[in-house]
């Protein structure tokens, strides 16, 4: 069994479709998969999902990109929220220079409040971060050296810097659609020599469809193309990259009763 550790199904792509979505993922021996909440305010649509769903679970937080938006939340009303009985999550939340959809300030006191939550409820923290390597290490060093918190460096898309101050902090990395992708070669290099016991795979949908479905709409169903390209890298079984990235999985998202 697979698990999606990180897609969208409030996004419209899916959510127009869930059911069928649902079912083709179980169809592709995926057996889980956890839908991400990227604005605090609407994690009642996330909730509903997940509520209706026995083998969907969901996150709280406010993605780099809304930062500004979501100052007013505090620490205390993310904590409150991850009491709900499926969210197993907090963010994705973190750092985006790419895009720089939110003021860099603002994306770094909202990773801030996220960190002291999943601090305080040792659940995963889901962590984005895009073209902002230098800041993303020196934010996690200083952060952990005040009290440890669990974290996944989600859709891994950066430079070996990043995965080394990540797994040495205790982290894990999670692969996308992208380690598919001919010319990720760094990534490739990444999946290759991270730790076993530290990987995860994930769709991000409906962003970042896999080789072979790429520039088509994506959906967890195809988070198995995704297991298949790490095995290979890895020169391991499909069955076996299941079996070690689903055991990673419920370590890590205690919360999840599978």
């Amino acid at each position: 069994m697979l698990i999606d550790s990180h897609c969208h199904l409030d996004f419209d792509a899916l959510s127009s479709d869930i059911d069928g979505v649902l079912a083709r993922m179980s169809g592709a021996g995926v057996g889980a998969c956890v839908t991400i909440s990227t604005r605090i305010k609407q994690f009642d649509k996330i909730t509903a999902i997940a509520e209706k769903h026995d083998n969907v679970y969901c996150s709280v937080g406010t993605h780099p990109h809304n930062a500004h938006e979501e100052l007013d939340i505090e620490p205390s009303e993310i904590i409150e929220l991850s009491k709900h009985k499926k969210c197993v999550a907090i963010g994705e939340v973190g750092l985006d220079y790419h895009y720089d959809n939110s003021p860099r300030e603002a994306q770094r006191e909202g990773f801030l409040r996220h960190i002291a939550a999943a601090r305080e409820t040792e659940l995963p923290l889901i962590i984005h971060s895009r073209s902002a390597d230098d800041d993303m290490i020196e934010i996690l060093q200083s952060e952990m050296g005040k009290g440890a918190f669990p974290f996944i460096l989600h859709c891994f898309s950066s430079g070996k810097k990043l995965a080394e101050v990540g797994l040495e902090l205790g982290g894990y990395l999670s692969f996308s659609g992208i380690l598919t992708f001919k010319n990720a070669t760094e990534i490739h290099q990444v999946a290759q020599s991270a730790p076993m016991d530290r990987l995860l795979v994930e769709t991000d949908a409906p962003y970042l469809a896999p080789v072979p479905h790429r520039g088509k709409s994506n959906e967890p169903a195809y988070v198995r193309h995704t297991a298949e390209h790490l095995a290979n890298l890895r020169n391991v079984s499909l069955e076996e990259i299941s079996k070690i990235t689903t055991d990673n999985f419920t370590k890590l998202f205690r919360k999840v009763n599978m």
